[in-house]
């Protein structure tokens, strides 16, 4: 049994989750939020026997987009004596990081 979690941008977590429910596939949903963007997303573990593990992996990458998205820079640029003077800055955000773990055990009491 391998234990699969999935690291998905919250607008693309429902998406995911409906088609994995859809194709007879249990999912736990965690709250998360990124270290570099502070934005959310949505943490998704799914217990799944090996034969499925390529189905659940398509699943995911199939609904979790990237998009880019215009952000705010944290950076103060030099030269500006010290002033901070937020910049727009384009960034790809979303698609699906994905871990796969292996599972010793597994019980449902």
């Amino acid at each position: 049994m391998k234990l699969v979690l999935a690291i998905v941008h919250d607008e693309d977590g429902p998406k995911v989750m409906e088609e994995l429910n859809r194709n007879g596939f249990s999912v736990t949903k965690l709250c998360s939020s990124g270290g570099f963007l502070k934005a959310g997303n949505t943490t998704l573990l799914v217990g799944v026997d090996e034969e499925n593990l390529d189905a659940v992996i398509e699943v995911i990458k199939k609904k979790s987009k990237s998009r880019k998205q215009v952000i705010n820079s944290n950076m103060t640029p030099n030269g500006v004596g010290g002033m901070f003077i937020p910049y727009p800055v384009e960034v790809v955000v979303g698609g699906a990081t994905i871990f796969v773990l292996d599972v010793d055990r597994f019980e449902k009491a």
